[in-house]
């Protein structure tokens, strides 16, 4: 823990459990029949299930304060480190591209934007400002791109619309570009919730992450990081909760709100867990998100291959998900339940191939 190379066991399985919280909420059963927490909020608002892409996100700008740091020590140049990130980013969101066309590839209507795309922006975004600004300059972009985001989004008039209404997804910026500067197939039709503007407090989701990377590698006691960590958390969670009354919790458009409240829960997380896991040295290894954790990219990559050939009977002549709804509808359990235990089958359906990545040690790495 003291020493900068050292990976981090919490960090590994807390990115590990964001990824079987993504495969779960991603692959129930049945989607008519989800348990209310294990869906997004349809607007404004926030369920358990909207913590995850931006708990990844954060662990994201955590990984990117540590391992940088690691290669600076190592003697490489901001030139190096640069194309080593633009190289990344490129690698992420063409891998989002190809889960897109799969298994058709039907290039026609392609989602230009998704999940992965946006951690490729993210990513970059944050690399580069880590590498060629001072940490007081980061600070200062996310403060304005939060408040900017704010006052554009709730009070510059759109074109054609005029004052925006935050209670309707339709009539706000973010909506007005996806329209005007995306193309190909927007998730919502007319919008997308990893959208062009949204992309920017996004980013600051990122640079929070960066921050909590930034307190970690402190030459001070190990003890005062952590109450850093746990103190800059609780600030983050009061800061959201206040704003949210001006500029509502909300994941589609990544109100300025839900990143200052969910980058409070990434802070108290990873405080929580690098205490547990590294401080006490804790003997519950937890090595089922563990192993998720040092191949997230895979394991995320191969449930989306495997969704789409697994939910249709287009590809294997039968759709498994709905075999396995109906034989449990059969046996007279409660369907919403069956929906979660197939999620959770599945999610170690993925943690098999993933495991044997683990024992070979084997890490993939884009």
């Amino acid at each position: 823990m003291e020493q900068v190379n050292q990976r981090l066991r919490s960090l590994d399985i807390l990115r590990g459990l964001t990824i079987i919280l993504m495969i779960i909420v991603n692959d129930p059963g049945s989607w008519s029949h989800v348990y209310a927490p294990l869906l997004h909020a349809d607007w404004n608002g926030i369920t358990p299930t909207d913590y995850v892409f931006p708990t990844f996100i954060f662990i994201v700008g955590v990984s990117i304060v540590l391992s940088l740091s690691k290669q600076i020590q190592q003697g490489k140049n901001r030139s190096e480190l640069a194309k080593k990130v633009v190289f990344r980013a490129l690698k992420i969101y063409a891998v989002g591209i190809f889960l897109w066309l799969w298994p058709s590839f039907n290039f026609e209507g392609i989602r230009w934007v998704g999940v992965l795309p946006r951690i490729a922006f993210v990513f970059l975004a944050c690399g580069l400002l880590f590498i060629y600004t001072s940490r007081k300059t980061q600070w200062y972009f996310g403060l304005i791109a939060l408040l900017g985001y704010w006052i554009v989004m709730a009070y510059a008039p759109v074109p054609g619309i005029g004052i925006p209404d935050l209670s309707v997804p339709e009539k706000n910026w973010a909506h007005y570009l996806d329209g005007l500067l995306l193309p190909g197939r927007l998730w919502q039709t007319t919008w997308d919730p990893e959208g062009f503007l949204s992309t920017l407090p996004a980013i600051v989701s990122g640079l929070i992450g960066m921050w909590a990377g930034y307190i970690l590698l402190q030459k001070e006691e190990l003890k005062n990081r952590l109450n850093q960590l746990f103190w800059y958390g609780f600030i983050l969670l009061f800061l959201g909760d206040v704003m949210h009354w001006f500029f509502p919790f909300n994941k589609n458009i990544w109100s300025s709100s839900f990143t200052l409240f969910l980058g409070g829960i990434g802070m108290l997380a990873l405080a929580s867990f690098t205490y547990f896991f590294d401080v006490k040295q804790s003997k519950f290894s937890f090595q089922f998100a563990h192993v998720f954790g040092v191949n997230s990219i895979f394991a995320y990559s191969l449930s989306s291959l495997l969704t789409v050939l697994l939910y249709s009977s287009k590809w294997l002549g039968v759709a498994l998900n709905q075999e396995f709804m109906t034989l449990w509808e059969n046996v007279g359990l409660p369907l919403k339940l069956g929906s979660l235990v197939y999620a959770l089958f599945y999610v170690i359906v993925i943690w098999v191939p993933t495991y044997l990545l683990f024992k070979k040690k084997i890490y993939i790495k884009l």
